[in-house]
């Protein structure tokens, strides 16, 4: 039997001085043999890691995903998939809305041009606000990406915008009787086209790179306030312009045989741009590292 006053007097604190003494004179030594009574498995700390080490971890993979070398690996996975599919969902949305598609019972075939006027028009808001995102991220933490993101994506969100507002104009000939009227969200788009001219002057007219990217920046991040203007001037003024289309609490307005080639263009649209971003700022990288190396 265990003489329990000497178990109990045998159960005084351990050291790393009186440890192994304390095993040696205990009367069960294989009871004391490891400091908890059920040790977790080795294991489970590893599976288990702190949100340090997370947050490092993530850093670390956003650091190179977001290099000018991590970048360019990532486009050479991405590319070849997306460029084919960008034009396929290009081809199928637009022959499928302008040749399948049925008449509207109020505006006829005119309607049709709603499959280039909506997927430029959100495309137009949705660049400006990545591009308002990537300069504030240069802005910040100094980002070279960030600013050849924000570079590269400048002009095709103005070439959208401009789009936006010429089909507008065509859409608005035989819907109001004219193709222009000071009405909020034409006025807005056409802000949005200024703002888009702005930053692209202002990037051409000052020679030294990163005082332009930064200047730029502060424009862009202070033009992003015309996207709400845009987006809710439908409901805050009497507009000539309809209201939501898609993005309904009640539901998307259109019937279903003019909405899915409506949704297969739209993607379309964001996977061009997509390819487009890629491509032009993988040219922007290499056409910084010729610089450099002309300079040295």
């Amino acid at each position: 039997m265990i003489n329990i006053p000497q178990y109990f007097t045998n159960l005084h604190v351990k050291t790393p001085n009186n440890i192994e003494e304390h095993h040696k004179h205990h009367p069960y030594p294989q009871l004391v043999s490891r400091p908890f009574p059920h040790p977790l498995p080795y294991n489970a700390l590893r599976k288990s890691p702190s949100p340090i080490i997370m947050k490092s971890t993530l850093h670390k993979r956003l650091q190179h995903w977001g290099s000018p070398a991590g970048f360019e690996r990532l486009s050479r996975h991405i590319l070849p998939w997306l460029t084919p599919l960008a034009w396929l969902l290009l081809t199928v949305g637009i022959v499928w809305g302008l040749a399948f598609a049925p008449p509207d019972y109020q505006q006829k075939d005119s309607f049709r041009i709603i499959y280039l006027h909506v997927p430029a028009a959100m495309l137009s808001m949705s660049i400006y606000v990545f591009l308002a995102a990537v300069s504030l991220m240069h802005f910040v933490w100094r980002s070279r990406l960030a600013a050849w993101l924000a570079r590269a994506a400048a002009p095709y969100g103005a070439l959208m915008t401009a789009l936006a507002l010429a089909t507008g104009a065509i859409w608005g000939k035989p819907t109001w009787g004219t193709f222009w009227t000071w009405d909020a969200r034409l006025t807005s788009e056409l802000i949005l086209l200024f703002l888009y001219l702005a930053y692209l002057l202002l990037q051409a007219s000052i020679e030294e790179r990163d005082q332009a990217d930064r200047l730029a920046a502060i424009l862009a991040i202070v033009g992003v306030i015309n996207i709400p203007i845009i987006h809710y001037s439908v409901v805050w003024w009497n507009s000539l312009h309809q209201g939501a289309t898609l993005f309904r609490a009640d539901g998307p307005s259109i019937d279903g045989t003019m909405l899915r080639p409506l949704v297969i263009t739209l993607l379309a649209f964001y996977a061009l741009f997509a390819d487009y971003l890629i491509r032009a700022v993988g040219n922007l990288i290499l056409e910084h590292r010729i610089r450099r190396q002309l300079e040295t």
